[in-house]
């Protein structure tokens, strides 16, 4: 296939952090997935008795203070310190995401050229937590009844004065360029679990394109918040039933019965590959090619496997891949009865039956769905992978399914090849689509 990008810019890794179930380092990641347990808990706490999930993967390890949020000189520390009581819990995550993946690039200090440097962020919705209405509410109680036609008079005033800046989606990109004065291109972008990937894809092509030499990109999200929790649980695929909690999330198995909710942010710092070579760079992977899709039938629908099939050929000729030159597929693999079918089928629209498709991962067995920077996590999880040369195997795979006619890795010595292309999608039928590459010579 040509390469439509053969005359752009070459777009490299220098560095990634993240936050999510598996851990806060890239070490931490590489350990859990060669451990190969999954770390799904059962729901627990105070929320137990009312939540409507009973299995949970979260990031307790995050817990918002400042030593959550890497190595940090002192100005810097002071003004993150200063602005934590603005951020929600998903920007948190995205600003600690940011400052370990740029301390990983070598970024110390602030970039050389801040009009050449700039931040592309997804987000999953962000919403307001119940306790934020409290005291509005309480105020405009008749009884035990809510009076909300004294909302606008009486309870808005008992919200906190700058209570929407801690939720619009983008906050965590803002916060990030200011802490680090990154002048350049700035971008949010709010696509569910497709944002990583679709941020990720965007700032490949604001560096390929010259606009810019380095992008912090990547993406937050939570599905363990009460609101976000409750609006998953009514609206998707998620799991139910199960006695052994790591057992629960098992992408394509025949026994599958939804994804488990959970939480993350991550971040990779892209660069020119220009850039990172004039100053001597540490270089993790490349980015070779992207490609996106949506695809709904006539009753608006979500056509998720033909989106599938588009965007990963989008992203294969964007790369000029043939499919036989994929080292591996990372798979969205949610766990879900008809995603992953429908998943199945659009890699099967693309690479043929199992016999001769790529070896597949699915990192959502080891911590379910960790929203919209699940891409990101799992993209991190294929660099890991190059370095070590071996494949996680997908957990809790034990009964084929017909109906998902893909080849899932199922033991811990399996090569993972040079290159990879990482799905992400989302119910309504989005899908992005991330060709990578090892590390150039």
């Amino acid at each position: 296939m040509s390469n439509p990008s053969q005359n752009a810019r070459r777009v490299v890794v220098t560095g990634f952090g993240q936050i999510s179930p598996l851990g806060s380092t890239p070490q931490a990641l590489a350990d859990a997935l060669a451990a190969g347990q999954s770390v799904v808990t059962r729901t627990a706490g105070t929320i137990a008795e009312k939540a409507p999930y009973p299995f949970v993967a979260a990031a307790p390890q995050f817990t918002g203070e400042i030593d959550d949020f890497g190595p940090l000189e002192g100005a810097k520390k002071k003004a993150i310190r200063k602005g934590l009581k603005l951020m929600c819990r998903e920007t948190q995550m995205a600003v600690a995401a940011a400052q370990h993946a740029l301390a990983d690039a070598g970024f110390a200090e602030n970039y050389p050229d801040p009009e050449r440097a700039g931040v592309v962020l997804g987000s999953d919705y962000m919403m307001t937590l119940p306790e934020d209405y409290l005291a509005g509410i309480v105020k405009i109680l008749e009884g035990e009844a809510v009076n909300f036609s004294r909302w606008g008079e009486e309870g808005l005033d008992e919200m906190q004065p700058l209570w929407m800046l801690k939720y619009l989606p983008n906050m965590p990109a803002s916060h990030i360029a200011i802490y680090n004065d990154l002048r350049g291109p700035n971008n949010s972008l709010t696509m569910r679990e497709s944002s990583g990937l679709m941020a990720i894809g965007e700032a490949m092509r604001t560096i390929a394109r010259g606009h810019a030499d380095m992008i912090v990109a990547g993406a937050t999200g939570t599905r363990v918040m009460p609101m976000q929790a409750i609006h998953a649980w009514q609206s998707e695929e998620v799991a139910h039933e199960g006695d052994d909690p790591h057992a629960v999330s098992r992408p394509f198995d025949r026994d599958r019965c939804g994804a488990v909710l959970g939480e993350s942010s991550a971040m990779l710092v892209l660069e020119s590959l220009e850039s990172a070579r004039a100053r001597g760079a540490r270089v993790l992977g490349e980015v070779l090619g992207f490609g996106s899709s949506q695809a709904t039938g006539k009753t608006m629908g979500a056509n998720i496997d033909q989106a599938i099939a588009n965007a990963c050929r989008a992203a294969l000729s964007d790369a000029g891949l043939d499919p036989g030159q994929v080292g591996h597929i990372n798979s969205h693999g949610l766990s879900g009865p008809l995603s992953d079918r429908f998943e199945a089928q659009g890699i099967a629209r693309v690479f043929g039956d199992p016999a001769s498709q790529p070896p597949l991962i699915a990192i959502k067995s080891y911590q379910g769905n960790v929203g919209a920077a699940s891409g990101v996590v799992e993209l991190i999880a294929s660099l890991l992978a190059f370095g070590a040369d071996r494949l996680p195997r997908v957990l809790n795979y034990e009964t084929p399914d017909p109906d998902c006619p893909v080849r899932p890795v199922t033991t811990d010595d399996q090569p993972a090849g040079c290159t990879a292309l990482k799905i992400s999608s989302t119910p309504q039928g989005q899908v992005a689509a991330v060709c990578i590459g090892a590390a150039p010579v």
